[in-house]
């Protein structure tokens, strides 16, 4: 459901001035099956605004997918249609598990795709082989675009609304959708940041995102290790193994990054950064901030802005 409101309310944001939500730029609605509505797995019920038809007066048709367990059960309808907007050349977008949608009906063929972290496994399983990127927003490649879903979908609204109608209209959907690029950031601007570890192993890859799901405050290793079924010996071992730190200094050197991040992408107070990153006071990432990089990170901030 958030994919689809988030959509739609960037679309809006992007079709007209203020917030007087005329159709003017763009346009937008739901497409469906005639007379039928459309159950999010919230339970909230989506009427199907318009029916499928031979006239195809889009410009990118966009599947919004649902619980992974009912994607055999979509009417065949559906994947009729999209097969048909796929072959007259339309793009297509697959948001959140709508991916799966468009490769489970062969539509993503010989095409990368963009998965949420925590349908991985899943992809794998329904798709073995098939090449995918989990650390961004959105993949386009070629006619299909992808998107991890949740509100990464705002990063892709936004871009296409660059693209069609100017940055100052991207910027608009930003700044109304309260998205604040120099001060926070999404899950996956985070993994950038962070320089994740890719890993074969399950086990350690669901560590590795607790990790970054949690910089602040951060959790307990033990607590970690229970989450995944583990236990603390264990995980020191294969993060040594893997990585060649212990799950803390890991821990601490993916905090201390996303630290040095912030510190070049914003302009919020040191204290403030010591906080998102999880440091009980600023002294205390200081120190293990000059450890890390070899300078504080005042004096690094003082270098970017050409100071000495």
């Amino acid at each position: 459901m958030l994919s689809l409101a988030g959509l739609s309310d960037a679309l809006r944001h992007a079709a007209d001035m203020g917030d007087r939500s005329r159709q003017v730029r763009c346009t937008w609605r739901v497409l469906g099956l005639e007379g039928e509505s459309v159950r999010a797995s919230s339970g909230i019920e989506v009427p199907v605004q318009q029916a499928f038809s031979s006239t195809f007066d889009f410009d990118y048709l966009a599947v919004i997918g649902g619980l992974l367990p009912q994607i055999d059960r979509v009417p065949a309808g559906y994947p009729r249609y999209l097969k048909q907007v796929a072959e007259a050349g339309i793009p297509l977008i697959g948001v959140c598990t709508g991916s799966f949608v468009l490769a489970r009906h062969r539509l993503m063929d010989e095409r990368v795709a963009c998965v949420h972290p925590f349908h991985v496994d899943d992809w794998k399983a329904m798709f073995p082989g098939h090449p995918f990127v989990t650390h961004t927003d959105y993949h386009v490649d070629r006619d299909r675009i992808t998107c991890a879903g949740g509100i990464s979908i705002i990063e892709l609204a936004a871009e296409l609304a660059r693209r069609h109608c100017g940055p100052g209209t991207s910027a608009k959907v930003i700044h109304q959708m309260t998205v604040a690029p120099r001060k926070s950031s999404s899950h996956m601007a985070r993994r950038q940041a962070l320089g994740y570890i890719t890993t074969e192993k399950d086990k350690l890859r669901q560590v590795v995102l607790l990790m970054e799901k949690n910089l602040s405050p951060p959790l307990e290793i033990a607590v970690i290790a229970r989450l995944v079924g583990s236990n603390p010996r264990q995980l020191e071992r294969a993060f040594l193994a893997e990585t060649g730190f212990t799950p803390s200094d890991y821990y601490r050197t993916l905090r201390l990054k996303y630290g040095r991040w912030l510190l070049t992408t914003s302009d919020i107070s040191i204290n403030e950064i010591a906080f998102e990153c999880g440091f009980a006071d600023a002294s205390h990432f200081i120190r293990h901030f000059q450890t890390q990089f070899g300078m504080t990170p005042g004096r690094l901030r003082r270098a970017l802005e050409g100071g000495a």
